[in-house]
C-alpha cells in the first residue's frame, strides 16, 4: 500500500539550531478551541479581548517558565489564541566553546526540542495531549521580517474572526493542517 507523502515543512539543510529568530505555530488537534475565547465588546470602539482558559493559562504559564529553560534560547513575543499559539523564538549564539549538536536534524534542533519540551509539559499538567503533532515554522529573515510578525503577534487577536485558525479556509502554510 502507498501512503501519501507529506510536504517537509523544513527548510532542507537549514541547521534549526543556528542562531537567529524563528516564528513558530503550535495548534490543537482538529484546531479545537479550548485555549482562550475572543469577547468582542458591543461598541464601535471596543477591542477583542483574549479570555485565557484553564488550558490556555497553563500553555502561558509553560512559555514563561520556559523563558530561559534553555540558556540560550529566549521568548520575544507570543499569544495564546483559541486553537493556537504563536511564539517569535530567538537562538542566542552559545559562549565560545561550548559544542552544538553536531549535525542537526529536523528532529535534534533546539526548536524542536523547545516545542516538544512545551508539549509535554502542558500535557503532562492537562493530563492529555491536546497538540496537533506538527507545528509550522519560519526562519526570520531580517529585521522587516521579524516587525512584520511582531506585529502579526501583536494583532492577532483583533483579526480573530478573519483567522485562518478559526475558519475552515486554507491557511497559507502548511504547518497546521
Amino acid at each position: 500500500m502507498d501512503l501519501p507523502k507529506r510536504k517537509l515543512t523544513r527548510l532542507k539543510g537549514y541547521d534549526y539550531s543556528a542562531p537567529g529568530a524563528y516564528f513558530i505555530t503550535i495548534c490543537t488537534k482538529d484546531r479545537k478551541q479550548i485555549l482562550s475565547k475572543i469577547i468582542v465588546g458591543t461598541g464601535i470602539l471596543d477591542r477583542p479581548i483574549n479570555q485565557l482558559t484553564h488550558y490556555g493559562k497553563i500553555a502561558e504559564n509553560q512559555i514563561t517558565k520556559m523563558n530561559g529553560f534553555y540558556e540560550n534560547i529566549s521568548v520575544d513575543k507570543f499569544v495564546v489564541m483559541p486553537n493556537h499559539i504563536h511564539l517569535l523564538l530567538r537562538i542566542k549564539e552559545l559562549p565560545s566553546g561550548r559544542s552544538r549538536t553536531p549535525v542537526p536534524t529536523n528532529t535534534n534542533s533546539l526548536i524542536a526540542k523547545f516545542v516538544g519540551t512545551f508539549k509535554r509539559f502542558c500535557n503532562k499538567e492537562y493530563g492529555e495531549n491536546i497538540w496537533q503533532e506538527r507545528s509550522h515554522d519560519h526562519v526570520i529573515r531580517g529585521n522587516k521580517d521579524y516587525e512584520k510578525i511582531w506585529e502579526y503577534i501583536d494583532t492577532n487577536v483583533l483579526r480573530w474572526k478573519d483567522d485562518v485558525f478559526m475558519s475552515k479556509k486554507k491557511a497559507p502554510f502548511n504547518g497546521c493542517f
